[in-house]
């Protein structure tokens, strides 16, 4: 006995199901297309504008009402810009952003930074020079004084006063460094004589 395949209701139900649940599904995915490209503004940039060179309070205020945030990341000390003012932003002008991004605001500092000196006698005039302008030292000074070692660091001062290890000052202060000037050679050499002829 041959048994032949007919296609029947039950086939084309299934086919028919088969086609409908591909359609859902086509559909579904192009809804979250739709309402991802609608959540995350896709396609929809901002420029982001130059604050840079205004003071802290006005830039803020155009950044937001531009749409963005506006958030302070560091701040520097300069005494040639006046305190306060935008002197970085990240993004810089005319990059292209999301509307409600943060920006990044570097200003003036109001007052210098203040660190901490760390010991400096016995070392070399030229390791304390380092290590002073490493922490933001500009205004250094060196006066010699008596000392058989020559330029070795006797002392440090600032204002007149002598520092110890771990005081802290402004990077704007003057800072001194007593130097040892050395045992002249021909002081040496008479008072070797002196003693020979004796």
């Amino acid at each position: 006995m041959n048994f032949k395949w007919r296609p029947g209701a039950f086939t084309t139900r299934f086919l028919f199901n088969l086609a409908l649940m591909a359609l859902v599904a086509v559909v579904f995915v192009w809804l979250l297309l739709v309402w991802l490209d609608s959540w995350t503004d896709h396609g929809h940039y901002v420029e982001v504008p130059q604050v840079k060179g205004m003071t802290y309070e006005v830039a803020m205020s155009s950044l937001e009402s531009e749409g963005f945030e506006a958030a302070l990341s560091d701040s520097i000390y300069d005494e040639k810009t006046r305190p306060g003012t935008v002197v970085e932003q990240n993004p810089k002008r005319g990059t292209k952003v999301k509307a409600g991004r943060t920006v990044y605001l570097t200003i003036t500092a109001f007052s210098p930074k203040s660190v901490s000196v760390p010991s400096l006698t016995d070392v070399s005039l030229r390791q304390a020079r380092s290590i002073l302008e490493g922490l933001g030292f500009r205004n250094i000074y060196v006066e010699y004084v008596p000392s058989e070692f020559k330029d070795l660091v006797v002392s440090v001062k600032s204002d007149g006063r002598q520092l110890q290890a771990g005081s802290r000052l402004p990077v704007t202060a003057s800072i001194v460094l007593n130097v040892g000037e050395g045992v002249s050679d021909d002081i040496d050499t008479t008072a070797d004589l002196e003693t020979e002829q004796f």
